[in-house]
């Protein structure tokens, strides 16, 4: 009788194969991790552009208001202690010592 020769791969060609999908699956898995870590830098950058836009914003519109008068005299009594004529400077929380 003749043997029948059976269509059997050889060891190595599994053994190839699987190793090949191993690299491609850890590949697919370290290209996840990056997209996770890109998406991340995407959102927090995206954030900071906010942030920074409404500070833009708020500069512009003191800019503005820097144009007015009642605005710069406001300015120039809080955070300048200066008064207007015939006014006295009034410091709150400093008490005279005349007792």
């Amino acid at each position: 009788m003749a043997r029948r020769r059976t269509h059997r791969r050889p060891r190595w060609f599994m053994i190839a194969l699987l190793l090949i999908l191993a690299y491609f699956g850890s590949m697919i898995v370290s290209q996840g991790f990056y997209l996770s870590h890109v998406y991340e830098d995407q959102r927090l950058a995206t954030e900071r552009l906010t942030a920074a836009q409404e500070e833009n914003d708020r500069l512009r519109a003191e800019k503005e208001r820097l144009g007015e008068l009642p605005y710069i005299e406001k300015l120039a009594r809080e955070e300048l202690g200066m008064t207007g004529a015939g006014e006295l400077p009034y410091a709150p929380g400093k008490r005279s010592n005349n007792n």
